[in-house]
């Protein structure tokens, strides 16, 4: 989908900590990934992008490269030292992960390398130390309530692992399928040593809710997404595998078919409106910092927060801004069409993915479900705030139907904290709170 995930916008989202390690090696494509790294340090762009293939120099220029490693620096920090390297293998694809540790955060600079060769692919993705782990289990996980069990979601090309967790009792139960935020989500929805997605489904599975959560398209099928010319939209990307989760919960024993809700956090929130509408017979669904305003407006109004949490923002940073701007602009323009290049428009996604999305509103759409609705919302939430929540307020207060949760003190991620919210407050293990899992679970349970 991305062929370029440098986005410092989409950094706030996957921010994570971890230490460096080592691993075997292919040293001919280490160094060139290495060369790319310290090309990009030295400021010397035009030799960084050298080795791209014909697809990517069209996606990604040496200017474009400038601006966005800028404001990777801006966000996390210069960068202290690069860590030594790890050389893989990934859906037949030569693939090297070189840690860079920034003042702020460690980060991968993972390169895909085609078949002559030349780069493929070049993203910053949080960083994944194999010998340690840091999360560890909310106190109101009790394990000897449920059981896990590996499921696959869909079929063919674009089958997907998961994972259920299903209460020990003998009783029918609810299930509920978790819906991820943007970016190549993995089950837990990893964030360094946050796992939310791992904090819902063992929380509600303790008290008799069955969770189904799953890596995602975009996390799987990565490389083979990168290499083709594929037009992604939002129906690829989330609502496709959606559905075939609700048919896997469907169907699997002990499992109320009757009672088959859905939750949504963030990309996933703003999206169960229209999966709900795709499959009306879901007993209810869930809005966790689900946003309701066009999300390319809702993207530029983070980076105006980011740049401005140290104050106004600096002459690169109002290039910046400019930038994002231009590529919001070119999003609404009437002329907007699959030829218009993903380069000049928001988070490097495709003309395809904005047309998807062109039209539809969240809040105005869910006026026309019949399904009761559970909308959640953390008031320091700076990436779907509390404007965005007004929305659902405005468009459903009057519908009994629909239960409204804000929570004064949690972020994005509904971790509790203090003051302005962040990017790297998600580096710390902060837990979905209990209150928040007793709030879905009596909803549940009255429904």
């Amino acid at each position: 989908m991305k062929r370029l995930l440098l986005t410092w916008l989409i950094l706030s989202v996957i921010l994570c900590t971890a230490s460096c390690h080592k691993s075997n090696t292919d040293p001919t494509i280490v160094t060139k990934s290495q060369a790319v790294l310290d090309s990009i340090t030295k400021g010397d762009f035009n030799s960084a992008t050298v080795d791209f293939d014909p697809v990517m120099k069209s996606q990604m220029s040496s200017d474009q490269l400038r601006n966005v490693w800028q404001g990777i620096i801006q966000q996390c920090g210069v960068l202290k030292r690069e860590c030594e390297s790890r050389f893989t293998r990934e859906a037949g694809f030569d693939t090297v992960f070189v840690p860079c540790e920034f003042e702020k955060i460690t980060l991968d600079m993972k390169v895909v390398f085609n078949s002559d060769g030349k780069i493929g692919g070049l993203w910053f993705v949080p960083h994944i130390d194999a010998d340690k782990t840091h999360y560890s289990s909310p106190v109101y996980v009790h394990k000897e309530r449920f059981d896990d069990r590996e499921v696959t979601i869909g079929g063919g090309k674009w089958k997907l692992p998961g994972t259920l967790t299903i209460p020990r009792s003998a009783r029918p139960f609810p299930g509920i399928v978790l819906v991820h935020g943007s970016g190549p989500n993995d089950r837990d929805e990893s964030l360094g040593a946050n796992k939310p997605f791992r904090d819902l489904a063992e929380g509600l599975s303790s008290q008799g809710i069955a969770v189904l959560r799953y890596d995602k398209r975009t996390k799987v099928y990565s490389t083979r997404i990168l290499q083709s010319i594929y037009k992604p939209t939002v129906k690829d990307e989330v609502i496709d595998d959606v559905l075939a989760a609700i048919k896997v919960l469907r169907r699997t024993k002990k499992i109320d078919p009757q009672r088959i809700f859905v939750l949504g956090h963030s990309l996933g929130g703003r999206l169960i409106p229209r999966i709900a509408k795709t499959d009306p017979s879901v007993a209810g669904v869930i809005v966790m910092a689900g946003g309701t305003r066009p999300m390319e407006d809702t993207l530029l109004d983070q980076a105006i927060y980011l740049f401005s949490l140290n104050g106004s923002p600096s002459a690169d940073q109002e290039e910046q801004l400019d930038e994002i701007r231009r590529q919001v602009a070119n999003v609404k323009s009437p002329s907007l069409s699959s030829s218009v290049p993903a380069s000049s428009l928001p988070m490097g996604l495709p003309a395809s993915y904005w047309l998807d999305l062109r039209g539809y509103n969240p809040a105005e759409t869910a006026k026309s479900l019949d399904q009761p609705m559970m909308i959640l919302q953390g008031g320091r939430d700076y990436q779907v705030t509390k404007v965005e929540y007004d929305g659902w307020l405005k468009s459903l207060s009057k519908r009994p139907s629909v239960t409204f949760k804000f929570y004064p003190n949690l972020n994005h991620l509904f971790m509790a904290g203090r003051g302005m919210s962040t990017p790297g407050e998600y580096n710390t293990r902060g837990p979905i709170p209990q209150a928040v899992i007793d709030d879905l679970v009596a909803w549940i349970s009255a429904h």
